[in-house]
């Protein structure tokens, strides 16, 4: 009752901005998730697990992509574990992190991938 009539005697453009501040929480956690979404590609180009090669994971061929991740893990000297797990961990991060963005092909592509990084390191599958 004693809000309704605080209400009724504030300036209009007093109730606009109060509503404004209320509903201002849906636009802050879309900016946050704008933010946050970038942490991953930052992790890609910096990560001491690896240097990538620019593109590795948008080629075409399996087989092109675990070559290049072969070569990026034998050459990098700031891994931090063996060649074989740095490898398969940036391939398992990035097929992780992309999600829903990824096309049903591409992650039979990625998937390939990993089979043929198994292969190129003469690891099990």
């Amino acid at each position: 009752m004693q809000q309704a009539a605080i209400e009724s005697i504030m300036p209009r453009s007093a109730k606009i901005s109060r509503a404004r501040s209320r509903s201002g929480g849906a636009r802050a956690k879309s900016a946050k998730r704008v933010r946050g979404s970038r942490w991953s590609a930052r992790v890609m180009r910096t990560s001491d697990a690896l240097d990538l090669e620019q593109g590795v994971f948008c080629k075409d061929s399996a087989r092109a992509i675990a070559a290049s991740l072969k070569r990026s893990a034998l050459a990098s000297k700031r891994r931090k574990s063996a060649p074989f797990r740095s490898a398969m961990s940036m391939l398992n991060f990035h097929i992780n992190r992309s999600g829903h963005g990824l096309s049903a092909s591409r992650r039979r592509t990625l998937e390939r991938a990993k089979i043929e990084l198994r292969r190129l390191f003469d690891r099990p599958s």
